[in-house]
């Protein structure tokens, strides 16, 4: 490697280290340096709105988005998961055929016909779209038969889904998740997959 190589590789090294530092500083004293402005602007944030936010607000949400990702993933994945392996079971007409409590039926109806009341873009065809996210395991709980092929534990998967549905409120409701509620939202996104295995 010549003079000119070594040089360059030093500066683009150290350049990271400043950029890891300038970070951590943002981070620790809550601060915005600016040093984001071309990404924030190539971002998708409204630029007419966003930027009337506090920076606290901003901050907080920024912090929060990497949460609410992974639990959009999670809740989606299950869905889909529940919608699968009930279809697979029972056929096309498997919401009809499986055993779904009253209260969630009404519930999804009742929630597809204020979509379609608001004359809003309804979010979807399928009444499990329409279901909370505790609903979800009501439906896998009395379709357990369906399901132990999938999960290795009824006891776990109840546990684990109970955590997740407490750890979704802050996550869905936009308040901060205190930092060792992100510690037990990993370790029970583990337990997830641990079900599986």
């Amino acid at each position: 490697m010549n003079n000119l190589e070594e040089k360059i590789k030093v500066f683009a090294i150290s350049n990271q280290m400043a950029e890891r530092a300038l970070d951590q500083l943002e981070d620790k004293f809550r601060i915005d340096l600016g040093r984001n402005d071309f990404t924030e602007k190539k971002s998708d944030k409204d630029e007419a709105y966003y930027p009337q936010f506090d920076h606290d607000i901003r901050a907080q949400a920024r912090d929060m988005a990497v949460h609410y990702e992974l639990f959009y993933c999670l809740e989606v994945s299950i869905r889909s998961l529940v919608r699968e392996k009930l279809k697979a079971e029972l056929g096309g007409a498997w919401w009809d055929k499986s055993e779904i409590p009253d209260g969630v039926r009404k519930n999804a109806r009742d929630n597809m016909q204020r979509d379609i009341d608001s004359g809003f873009t309804q979010r979807s065809d399928h009444e499990i779209d329409y279901t909370t996210f505790g609903e979800l395991a009501e439906i896998v709980r009395k379709n357990w038969q369906h399901f132990v092929d999938i999960f290795n534990s009824e006891k776990a998967f109840n546990r684990v889904m109970h955590s997740l549905n407490l750890l979704r409120g802050p996550i869905a409701h936009c308040s901060p998740l205190a930092e060792d509620e992100v510690v037990r939202l990993r370790l029970t996104m583990k337990d997830w997959f641990r079900l599986m295995e």
